[in-house]
């Protein structure tokens, strides 16, 4: 418990100066952040905040950008994960961009009654959702397949993940769809963030 009260309180310091230092290996990584929300992300990894409970699911949410996240259980490990994940998230915008993904044609509305309406980048589909509190799981089912991916909360908003091969598949279809050439570079893509969620950043 010590243990814990003394890593929250480092990242609240580092959250007040700006500035959060990533284990890497041998040494480390000093890395100076200047967005304020992945440094409330950070901290709200770190002290559980993060979760997503069904009433908060509720609502429609619309595409704000690439969403990312590791999984670890380690603190420190989840502060310096969110500000990699950053990096990621930039690093992948383009390509999201030419896949044609916007707040118009990306959202995903979550009723009440466990019904959703939703659409990627044009291609609409609706059906009925759950989610699994306790791990963040969310299930939406439609007449043809099971859809699986994690909820998780941001700052201003919450990100929907999948795993990362599999998001990058469904996304290098809609780009051989559209006739760009994008579609091998997200190929491509998929070998190098084997193991991590990747998804969208998802805002009211």
């Amino acid at each position: 418990m010590k243990k814990i009260g003394t890593t929250v309180m480092a990242l609240a310091l580092m959250v007040t100066a700006g500035v959060v230092v990533i284990s890497c290996g041998a040494g480390s990584l000093l890395q100076t952040v200047a967005s304020g929300g992945t440094l409330a992300n950070a901290f709200t990894s770190v002290i559980g905040l993060d979760k997503v409970t069904k009433q908060g699911m509720v609502g429609s949410w619309h595409y704000n950008g690439p969403g990312c996240a590791f999984t670890s259980e380690n603190l420190l490990a989840k502060a310096g994960g969110e500000v990699a994940a950053t990096k990621i998230e930039q690093e992948m915008a383009p390509y999201f961009q030419k896949v044609g993904l916007t707040a118009q044609n990306t959202y995903t509305t979550f009723n009440e009654d466990g019904t959703f309406n939703a659409a990627v980048a044009g291609k609409k589909f609706s059906g009925t959702w759950t989610i699994d509190e306790s791990t963040a799981k969310v299930t939406m089912k439609t007449l043809l397949l099971s859809i699986n991916c994690y909820a998780k909360r941001e700052y201003g908003g919450i990100s929907l993940l999948f795993e990362s091969k599999k998001l990058l598949n469904v996304l290098q279809i809609l780009a051989s769809m559209s006739g760009n050439d994008t579609a091998q570079k997200v190929g491509e893509l998929s070998k190098n963030y084997d193991g991590i969620r990747l998804g969208f950043d998802m805002k009211k």
